[in-house]
């Protein structure tokens, strides 16, 4: 069996490399990539088997390691964040995790935006205090709050831009030029942005982390989840981690995610196009108090946007008049878009973070990450535009 593509240049086009990078070919020529359905590999004898294990063999020993489907769906996403390297796990929350656990001992010190995810601010905020790593959460876009938060044992930083679900955005590049002066890394969930709108680690990032659960999927079918860094990021602080620990992913769903790696810049331009229309139809509404979205007007960090992204998102934040009860009227009266808690899927999606995503946390706290009872998360699907307008206007009206 052979690495079919090893030979694509970076010179060649993303959508190139997402349709042939990494590929695999068995003794049967198939076009396709293949699912290898095994949860361990035979040896031709037990000195292969012992060069396998010390790595002076290259292969496969066990699917808690590494897997053939895997290794594809890892080297072709690699290719197209333009990392060194890749390590698939078996969710989104699995990647974070393992991109700060692998790095953290006891004693050391940790750094987070406030405005995350709640399973993200979680681990921050509740995991890590468990085995002794202190954490201090800033102000993302306070590039002076960071800098006066730093330790002398602080080891990395951890932000979402834009963060999940408010759209704030954090200056990718002034907080890796902080973490660089301290001696620490930055990890960076960059799901919201997607890999082809946002760059992380040309910014300065160490280390990307997705939940492909959300646009690399797409379409509602799997879990899994992304880190991606250097080659000598991933061996000193993931890949024992993940050998270790096993939070490995499965070869189905890894072959699944093949498959949606080949449209995701197809899937992911359209629904950005059509999320921009929406937030323009949308912007001043009668019944909001504000529209953010990761473009030009619709974002009062519209010059930040424009300097780390190359596009906007495929998702619109929306506060609506009076609360809770205005928000769930709202929420109730669409028919096209779905009530869910997931996102960047090929149907149109709605949540209300403050009862779902973020409902464990107190009135208090999701003030502080900006979390109010009027907001949506609206995350745009691949319907035709003027369907969603019309959906979303009269939901609006609804109100």
């Amino acid at each position: 069996m052979t690495h079919d593509a090893d030979g694509l240049a970076f010179t060649h086009h993303q959508d190139t490399r997402l349709i042939h990078e990494g590929s695999l070919r068995s003794q049967f020529g198939e076009t396709s990539e293949a699912l290898f359905l095994t949860q361990g590999h035979v040896y031709a004898s037990a000195e292969e088997a012992e060069a396998r294990f010390t790595g002076e063999s290259p292969g496969y020993q066990y699917a808690r390691f590494s897997n053939p489907t895997v290794d594809m769906f890892e080297r072709r996403v690699a290719a197209f964040e333009g990392a060194e390297s890749a390590r698939a796990t078996a969710t989104g929350m699995a990647a974070v995790t393992a991109a700060l656990v692998g790095q953290l001992k006891a004693g050391d010190h940790v750094v987070s935006a406030r405005a995350l995810f709640g399973s993200c601010r979680y681990v921050i905020e509740e995991f890590l205090p468990r085995f002794g790593v202190a954490t201090t959460l800033v102000d993302g876009p306070d590039l002076g709050a960071w800098k006066a938060a730093v330790r002398p044992e602080t080891k990395t930083f951890f932000l979402e831009s834009p963060a999940n679900p408010t759209l704030e955005l954090v200056d990718i590049a002034g907080v890796a030029q902080i973490a660089k002066a301290a001696g620490a890394t930055l990890v960076v969930d960059n799901v919201f942005a997607s890999p082809l709108w946002q760059r992380p680690l040309q910014l300065g990032a160490d280390c990307v982390v997705y939940s492909a659960t959300k646009h690399i999927d797409g379409q509602g079918r799997c879990l899994g989840g992304v880190v991606l860094a250097s080659e000598a990021f991933i061996q000193t602080h993931v890949q024992t981690y993940l050998r270790q620990t096993g939070p490995a992913m499965s070869p189905f769903n890894a072959w699944v995610l093949l498959k949606s790696l080949e449209t995701l810049p197809l899937r992911v331009a359209r629904q950005t196009q059509t999320a921009e229309t929406i937030a323009d139809a949308l912007q001043g509404h009668a019944k909001l108090v504000k529209l953010v979205y990761p473009k030009g007007r619709h974002h009062p960090q519209a010059a930040l946007a424009a300097r780390q992204m190359s596009g906007g998102s495929s998702l619109i934040a929306l506060e609506v008049k009076d609360g809770k009860a205005a928000a769930f009227r709202f929420l109730n009266a669409l028919r096209i878009v779905k009530i869910s808690n997931n996102l960047g899927d090929a149907k149109s999606l709605v949540t209300h973070p403050a009862t779902t995503t973020h409902q464990r946390f107190t009135p208090e706290q999701r003030a502080e990450m900006g979390v109010g009872e009027g907001l949506v998360r609206l995350s745009v699907g691949l319907e035709h535009p003027d369907d969603l307008i019309a959906d979303l206007n009269a939901a609006l009206d609804a109100v």
